[in-house]
């Protein structure tokens, strides 16, 4: 039979044993109640990020509640800056030597057929266009 118990399966991270020594070290010199420094703080919440609250707050002697607090805290923080910055990519097209030069064709079966040729530089808005085509009564 399968343990469902997520924090009986024990955590392989290097990191996680040097933070729990960090924690314990902290702890046998600490000034009765004393907070946790920030630094382990953060710490305990880069790993909570990836192996998740309950096994990290039982593992460091935690608060899950505190934990969970300061993780939800962190990635408030991190979702108002967007990880990766949106891109913009502005294409201008060389002024041709002669004209440019397309047909669009739009057809409802039975009902209309509208063909648009256009010879120009510019075109104009072929969705307005496309639009009441489709929005018209035959």
């Amino acid at each position: 039979m399968r343990n469902r118990n997520p924090s009986a399966t024990p955590i392989v991270d290097p990191s996680l044993e040097a933070i729990r020594q960090r924690f314990e070290e902290w702890r046998q010199i600490r000034k009765p109640s004393s907070p946790i420094p920030e630094a382990l703080w953060a710490e305990a919440v880069e790993l909570a990020r990836v192996h998740g609250v309950n096994p990290i707050a039982q593992r460091l002697h935690l608060s899950y509640a505190s934990l969970k607090h300061r993780l939800d805290a962190a990635q408030q923080k991190g979702s108002a800056v967007p990880q990766t910055k949106p891109a913009f990519v502005e294409l201008i097209s060389p002024v041709a030597a002669g004209m440019a030069e397309c047909t669009v064709e739009l057809e409802r079966p039975g009902e209309a057929t509208m063909r648009i040729h256009l010879k120009s530089a510019r075109l104009p808005d072929l969705e307005a266009l496309t639009r009441l085509f489709w929005s018209a009564k035959a």
